[in-house]
C-alpha cells in the first residue's frame, strides 16, 4: 500500500491554466510530466478570462508603445527587463497558440484586434468575448492526448518537500505532499523540478471575479518553502463584475468599455470624465476607485455599464456570451444598462522569480498569477496576464530542459499517526466567511492604517485556530484552502502596511501622495 502512495516524475506542474498547460506541453516530448489540478483541469482562472491577449501584431503598433503602456499602468513599478522580455516575445507566444489550434476571431483582412483600458493601440487578440475558455479547451485536448502527461485531477497540494525540511545539505525542492480528494489519501509526489502555476488569491475577498480554486495555494506553499514574495498589496479590483443575486462571479469584460461602453449612475449621468481624462478607458485601478467613490457618495449598491447605443447586432457579434448570460438573468443589454460592481480580480504580486521563472528555492518555478515577474508593477495592464503565462511557460520549460540530472533522495511518506478525524466543517466555514468579509471591508479598494491593523489582528486570531486544527486533525480540502488563504491574506496586509504612499492599486487615505521613487515591497521568510 505504501508504494502506491509514492509517485515519481521528471516534472510536477501544479495548476491547469494557461501557464501550467504551456509548460507541460513544452516539456512533455522529453520529460514525464504530472499535471496536478485540485478540480478538473478545465476549472482554472484562464477559462474565465474574457477579453484576450495583448501583443504587438499590427504595423501601426510598436514594441515600445506596448512597453510604455505597461509602464504607465504599472505606476512606475514595472521591471524594465521583465517587461521588455514579455512584450518582445508577444508575437511568438501568439503564433504558438495559433499552432496549437486556438481559433482567434478573424476579419476579412486578418485577426481582429480590440482595444482595452490603458492601451494606446488595438493590440488585444481574442476569441469573441470568451478567449480564455477557447484557449483552455484547445490546450486541454492537447494535454489529455499526450502520452507523457499524467493528469491528476482532484488532487490538492498540502506542502512542498524541500531538502531543508528533510535536514539535507541542499534546500532543493524535491516534490510535494498531495491530498487525493476522492480517495482521502496523501500521496508523495517526487520530482527534480516543480512548477507552481496555481493562480491568485481572489477568494480572500467577499466579491471576486475568480473561480473557487483561487485560494492563494501556490503563494502560501512557496512562502512556507522559503521563497520571497513581492508586491502583495497590489490586488487588482476589476471595475465591472455583474451585480445580480444569481450571477456568481460573472465578469463584464474590459473590452466592452474598449468598444464604447459608458459607465453611468442610476439617473443616467456619466461620471468617468470627472475622474480621469481617459474616462472609461482609464486603467482599472482608476476606474475601480471612481466606481467605489460614486457608490459610497450616493449610497448605491451598484453603477451601470451602458452599451445600448452599440446596437444588438454589434453586441451579438462581439459579446455573445455576455449577451446570453445577461439574457438568462432578465437583462437585455441591447436595451438595458448592465448593473456592475468592482470585484477582486487579479493578484499583481506573488512569488519572486527571475526571467526563467526560477524562485529562490532550487528546482522550484512559479508561473502566471502566482508569480511576481515584475511585469505588472503596481497595476496590471489589461490582457498582459495571459501573454505572461505563455512567455514565462516557455522560458521555464527551456530552463528545465537545460538542467543536469539530479540524484533524488528517498522521500518520507506523509505522517498521519498524530492526527484524528474531526468535524471542523462549521468552524472552517465560519472562519472562511469572516476572513473574506473583513478583507473586503479593511483591505479593499481604499485602505487606512487603522483598517489594516484591524485586519491583521483578526488574521492572527484565525492563524492560531488553524494551526491548532492543522497540528491535531486530519487534513481536508477546506482546512488546506483556508490555511493558504489566511497565510496569503497575512502577506497582503503586511505588504500594505509597508507601503507608505498611494501607488497603483494600493490607495491609502493616510498616505495619499506618491513617493518620488518607486520601490518594490519584498517580504522574506524568517526561516529557510
Amino acid at each position: 500500500m505504501a508504494s502506491d502512495l509514492l509517485k515519481t516524475f521528471d516534472v510536477l506542474v501544479f495548476g491547469s491554466g494557461l501557464a501550467g498547460q504551456t509548460v507541460a506541453l513544452r516539456l512533455a516530448d522529453s520529460h514525464r510530466v504530472a499535471l496536478v489540478a485540485k478540480r478538473a483541469i478545465e476549472e482554472s482562472a484562464t477559462a474565465w478570462a474574457q477579453g484576450g491577449i495583448a501583443a504587438v501584431l499590427d504595423d501601426a503598433d510598436s514594441i515600445q508603445a506596448h512597453i510604455q503602456d505597461t509602464f504607465t499602468a504599472g505606476a512606475g513599478l514595472c521591471d524594465p527587463n521583465a517587461t521588455r522580455f514579455v512584450v518582445e516575445h508577444g508575437r511568438e507566444a501568439i503564433e504558438w497558440l495559433i499552432e496549437q489550434g486556438v481559433p482567434f476571431t478573424r476579419t476579412s483582412s486578418g485577426y481582429h484586434l480590440t482595444r482595452e483600458g490603458g492601451h494606446s493601440h488595438r493590440r488585444v487578440i481574442h476569441v469573441a468575448d470568451a478567449t480564455g475558455a477557447a484557449v483552455q479547451q484547445t490546450l486541454n485536448e492537447k494535454v489529455r492526448a499526450h502520452p507523457n502527461i499524467t493528469i491528476l485531477e482532484r488532487h490538492l497540494v498540502i506542502d512542498l518537500i524541500t531538502g531543508a525540511k528533510l535536514g539535507l545539505e541542499s534546500d532543493r525542492c524535491l516534490g510535494a505532499y498531495v491530498l487525493d480528494l476522492d480517495r482521502d489519501e496523501v500521496l508523495t509526489l517526487a520530482a527534480a523540478n516543480t512548477v507552481i502555476a496555481t493562480g491568485g488569491a481572489g477568494k480572500a475577498y467577499l466579491y471576486t471575479s475568480n473561480p473557487d480554486t483561487s485560494t492563494g495555494d501556490g503563494i502560501a506553499m512557496a512562502w512556507r518553502a522559503g521563497c520571497r514574495v513581492a508586491n502583495m498589496e497590489f490586488i487588482q479590483f476589476h471595475p465591472t463584475c455583474l451585480y445580480h443575486p444569481h450571477a456568481k462571479s460573472f465578469l463584464i469584460t474590459e473590452a466592452m468599455r474598449g468598444e464604447g461602453g459608458i459607465l453611468r449612475l442610476p439617473d443616467g449621468t456619466r461620471f468617468m470624465p470627472s475622474h480621469d481624462e481617459r474616462a472609461e478607458l482609464a486603467p482599472r485601478d482608476i476606474v475601480a476607485r471612481a466606481i467605489d467613490f460614486e457608490m459610497k457618495r450616493h449610497g448605491l449598491d451598484c453603477v451601470f455599464l451602458d452599451v445600448t447605443h452599440k446596437g444588438e447586432a454589434f453586441l451579438l457579434d462581439h459579446f455573445p456570451n455576455i449577451h446570453a448570460r445577461c439574457q438568462e438573468l432578465g437583462i437585455d443589454i441591447a436595451k438595458q444598462p448592465i448593473p456592475v460592481v468592482p470585484a477582486a480580480h487579479y493578484t499583481c504580486g506573488g512569488v519572486v522569480v527571475d526571467l526563467r521563472a526560477r524562485t529562490d528555492v532550487p528546482g522550484l518555478y512559479a508561473l502566471g498569477e502566482v508569480s511576481c515577474t515584475g511585469l505588472h508593477g503596481a497595476n496590471r495592464l489589461a490582457s498582459n496576464s495571459l501573454l505572461e503565462c505563455v512567455v514565462y511557460g516557455e522560458a521555464a520549460a527551456r530552463d528545465i530542459m537545460a538542467q543536469k540530472a539530479v540524484k533524488m533522495p528517498k522521500l518520507p511518506h506523509w505522517d498521519e499517526s498524530r492526527v484524528t478525524d474531526a468535524d471542523e466543517e462549521i468552524v472552517l466555514s465560519h472562519n472562511w466567511d469572516e476572513l473574506r468579509r473583513f478583507m473586503w471591508d479593511y483591505v479593499g479598494i481604499v485602505r487606512t492604517t487603522k483598517r489594516l491593523e484591524r485586519a491583521l489582528h483578526r488574521i492572527r486570531l484565525l492563524e492560531r485556530e488553524i494551526d491548532d486544527y492543522y497540528a491535531n486533525f486530519r487534513v481536508s480540502n477546506d482546512l488546506i484552502e483556508l490555511r493558504n488563504l489566511v497565510q496569503t491574506a497575512h502577506l497582503i496586509v503586511r505588504s500594505a502596511q509597508r507601503r507608505k504612499e498611494s501607488r497603483g492599486l494600493h490607495y491609502s487615505r493616510d498616505y495619499p501622495d506618491l513617493l518620488p521613487k518607486a520601490r518594490n515591497t519584498v517580504l522574506t521568510p524568517s526561516r529557510r
